[in-house]
């Protein structure tokens, strides 16, 4: 469809305050945080493709109707909310239309008996949890990314926060949900506490990256806030294996600290300032809940510990960490590794405790021999479970400011080794971020014989293949 028709068209849906076409916008709405993508942002080069424009719906109704017609004419959208992606989630297709769900926005109703709270999708993380926060509850969900998250983009990547060890991931926290199909049908999954009358539907949308529609209302557990009654503790533990077989023991056992962390000793001198011996990991722990649930699990994990060889190093780590955990989202547009000439990022990835530890060694043994340009490579776990960990890589390398059109080879090249030696061992590509663009190679490696079912998925709910293309499927593009 000719520009200038696709723009009329959707201002008949929206309104004339409803769709942009200003350069700026569609660029702010595109942006992605990859760490190459902001190597080529400091060099003033700017190389995602470009939208048609972006369409700010404020309701339901308004989402239905713009992808009703944009189904018909067969013509690419790309779902976005709160824009923290890092993976090219959102960047659009180009001539293709931005569907941002931002200006959904607040909370719809708050049930204190049924403890769930219900939020439209562009509703900011961080409000919703100061809103709780005033009447005593929490939703227990902290990413990193919290400064910017909405909650439909946390649902559409399957997101993670820092305390999931006691409260679980996105996936947990969704009691229902309202979504919009690409064919601009509304449906919605009643809140529940549990259901056993088929499969859970709520888990196609959840997780889908906006390849299956919209989600634009969501209902989320919330839980009582007593920070007052955490209990926190720092330790040196000497070696990562023996670190991770200490998380293993602790979880085996059935304890479950909101936070429980484990960083490498590259990490522990760089981002911590060395509070550990040379060459030692450092481990934060953090329990919350009823005081004496708090105090038992301190006590409990701090007996197994012992076992482990480590050395108590009191609550000051714990607290720096909790109080410049979210500082990189300050840091997004400054492009300070740019000025550094180095792209720098991050890479997560699961695996069963048996094979985590083997995967670790051997990315950190690999990259510096395969990437020439490598600075620093480190890692460390933040999300355990009875069966296994996350791995959160951290790395840096070298780029040269005058050819940042090299710079998403050096990074892919880095982000190849983590994918091969992770799907070698059994691990799964990623951990929460989701595929994004950049993952998507790795999907078919990934699901194995189950792959399949995806597509069936996708065909069903998206014939047209409009939604969000290039991300999870290798042929939809």
């Amino acid at each position: 469809m000719e520009k200038t028709k696709l723009i009329a068209e959707l201002k008949g849906i929206v309104g004339e305050n409803g769709v942009s076409t200003d350069e700026r916008v569609i660029s702010d709405c595109s942006k992605d945080y990859i760490g190459f993508r902001q190597f080529e942002r400091g060099a003033g080069k700017h190389w995602e493709p470009k939208a048609a424009c972006v369409v700010s719906p404020q309701n339901t109704s308004e989402v239905s109707a713009v992808l009703r017609f944009l189904n018909s004419h067969k013509i690419p959208a790309v779902p976005r909310t709160g824009g923290s992606s890092v993976t090219l989630g959102v960047e659009p297709q180009e001539g293709g239309v931005i569907l941002n769900g931002s200006k959904m926005s607040g909370v719809a109703a708050l049930n204190e008996t049924d403890m769930c709270v219900t939020v439209c999708a562009g509703t900011p993380l961080e409000y919703l949890e100061n809103y709780l926060n005033k009447r005593g509850y929490t939703t227990g969900h902290f990413p990193q990314s919290l400064p910017l998250a909405q909650v439909g983009g946390l649902l559409a990547t399957r997101s993670i926060g820092q305390f999931s060890t006691l409260y679980g991931g996105i996936e947990d926290l969704t009691v229902g949900l309202e979504a919009v199909l690409p064919d601009g049908e509304i449906i919605r999954i009643k809140n529940s506490p549990r259901r056993s009358v088929g499969p859970d539907l709520r888990q196609i949308f959840v997780g889908s990256e906006g390849t299956l529609g919209f989600i634009t209302e969501a209902t989320l557990k919330i839980f009582r806030y007593a920070p007052e009654n955490r209990w926190m503790r720092a330790y040196s533990i000497q070696g990562m294996k023996n670190g991770l077989a200490a998380l293993r023991e602790m979880t085996a056992q059935g304890f479950r600290p909101a936070v429980v962390r484990l960083h490498d000793p590259i990490e522990t001198e760089r981002d911590f300032g060395a509070p550990a011996p040379q060459g030692y990991c450092l481990l934060l722990l953090l329990a919350e809940g009823p005081k004496t649930i708090a105090a038992a699990i301190g006590e409990g994990v701090d007996g197994i510990l012992k076992e482990f060889g480590v050395v108590d190093l009191g609550v000051k780590p714990v607290l720096h960490w909790l109080e410049h955990r979210n500082d990189v989202c300050a840091d997004l547009d400054k492009y300070k590794y740019y000025r550094l000439g180095a792209i720098a990022d991050t890479c997560e990835i699961s695996a069963p405790w048996s094979e985590i530890g083997d995967i670790y060694e051997a990315v950190l043994e690999r990259t510096p021999r395969e990437v020439p340009s490598l600075v620093s490579i480190a890692g460390h776990s933040s999300h355990s479970y009875a069966q296994g960990t996350n791995i959160y890589f951290t790395f840096g390398a070298a780029a040269d400011k005058d050819k940042p059109e090299t710079a998403r080879g050096i990074y892919m090249s880095v982000i190849r080794v983590i994918m091969e030696e992770t799907l070698k061992r059994g691990g799964s590509i990623a951990h929460h971020h989701g595929s994004g663009k950049y993952r998507t190679r790795w999907m078919p490696e990934e699901h194995g014989s189950s792959y399949g079912v995806m597509y069936r998925l996708k065909n069903a709910l998206d014939p047209n293949g409009i939604m969000n293309k290039g991300v999870i499927f290798t042929d939809v593009k």
